[in-house]
């Protein structure tokens, strides 16, 4: 049998031998919907907890309109052309209008890049596209700190000072937000440094609650809905992908009721009941654009965890183009490896706000906690193979062999998709 695991712009193949018990770990059925610009257009006409898209708009006198980086396969190119022409139509000068890249903490898309993100050349011509930079003081308004657990909030004044609001991008499983989109956007996508760090800080970060796939009691989450109240009113056009990237669900609406939407759609087919644990996972970081460097590919690590048996094996493949990642997630793996686990967990426990990037560290550390890590990938130097504290090979199916040898058990998982997918073991 072969399968094929999602990997850069391609694929990456596994033959499975014969004799082994194969469980293909895949989303639920996910066609795409048949006229996409269409549903846009219909949901900009009936909003979840709002009135339509040029009632609200009519009046304003500037918008600022969010967009996710090029780490989310936001279809961006079907509903910003849309979405900006009612806007002007609704008596909004396109010079009053902004589209603002919420970056969090990654670095600014800018060039061809910036191009490929909005994927329309006409709203780059009509509108301001403009990258959010974490890390600059004076673009920041500060909103206070939020009442339950003093987190600073400071949200770029593009948004905030903006007469009407959107976020828009993507919902999919989040290794601690619960889910992708909606308030995620806004927080952390365009907040400042300090509130970055915060949000990854050890008190959240080893919070039970705070996983993929779980809104409920998950600190994160309820700190980003405070974040959005203190803001003001927002608009939110929250998107569903399928494998093939094809746009399958779309809601438009007040940013809080349009996400759970979008949520309890997601939540159907992502979830995936499997009724045991594995010593052998193979998976992927979903491909591009989850998998440019090592920073991102520890999300595909965390996912698989609740079916992977305590000392099993995990297997992914991630292309890695851009190699390791930031310059402070190189100093943090090399503080790790220098350090040990239990050095560097004491360190970052004592802190209310992380340094960044560190948090990669510390999620690789739950990982490191379950089982064996295995990488293969073709982009990263032989510097940053070390730095990944994890053993890199290069061959997938003789890693495969290797591990069911070693266990003696002859079932394995696969999940082709990686963290867009979320294995949840349910005893029988």
């Amino acid at each position: 049998m072969k399968i094929e695991l999602r990997y850069g712009r391609g694929v990456v193949p596994v033959t499975v031998p014969e004799g082994l018990q194969c469980t293909i770990i895949r989303k639920g059925s996910s066609r795409p919907l048949a006229d996409p610009h269409q549903a846009i257009e219909r949901v900009f006409d009936a909003p979840i907890g709002a009135a339509p898209l040029e009632t609200v708009a009519r009046g304003k006198k500037s918008a600022c309109i969010l967009i996710c980086d090029v780490t989310r396969p936001v279809p961006n190119h079907l509903f910003l052309q849309p979405l900006i022409r009612r806007l002007i139509g609704a008596g909004i000068p396109a010079e009053a209008i902004t589209v603002l890249v919420a970056t969090g903490l990654h670095r600014p898309n800018e060039g061809e890049e910036l191009a490929r993100l909005v994927g329309d050349p006409w709203v780059l011509e009509t509108v301001r596209v403009v990258n959010h930079f974490a890390r600059n003081d004076a673009d920041h308004a500060d909103l206070g700190r939020t009442r339950r657990r003093g987190t600073p909030v400071k949200v770029d004044r593009r948004f905030v000072e903006a007469e009407l609001r959107i976020a828009t991008g993507l919902v999919e499983p989040h290794f601690m937000a619960g889910y992708s989109g909606g308030r995620k956007v806004v927080a952390p996508g365009i907040c400042h440094a300090d509130v970055i760090r915060t949000f990854h800080s050890a008190r959240f970060m080893e919070d039970p609650n705070v996983i993929e796939c779980n809104l409920v009691d998950n600190a994160l989450h309820e700190e980003q809905l405070e974040v959005v109240r203190m803001i003001g009113d927002i608009l939110a056009l929250n998107t569903v992908v399928n494998e093939e990237r094809e746009l399958i669900h779309v809601t438009f609406g007040a940013i809080v009721e349009s996400h759970l939407a979008a949520v309890r759609f997601v939540e159907e087919f992502v979830r995936i009941p499997v009724p045991r644990r594995f010593k052998t996972v193979v998976t992927s970081s979903a491909g591009y654009p989850l998998d440019e460097n090592y920073y991102q590919t520890v999300k595909g690590m965390v996912t698989p965890l609740s079916i992977l048996e305590p000392g099993g094996t995990l297997i992914i493949a991630s292309a890695c183009p851009r190699g390791l990642g930031s310059e402070e997630f190189r100093a943090s793996q090399r503080r790790l490896l220098a350090i040990g686990p239990d050095a560097f967990m004491k360190s970052i426990l004592a802190k209310s706000m992380a340094d960044i990037d560190e948090w990669q560290s510390e999620m690789y550390l739950k990982a490191r906690r379950v089982g064996m890590i295995q990488l293969f990938t073709d982009g990263l130097s032989a510097e940053d193979r070390t730095l990944t504290g994890v053993e890199v090979i290069d061959d997938v199916d003789a890693a495969v062999r290797a591990s069911v040898a070693a266990s003696g058990d002859r079932a394995i998982a696969v999940i082709p998709e990686g963290p867009y997918v979320v294995p949840k073991y349910v005893a029988a």
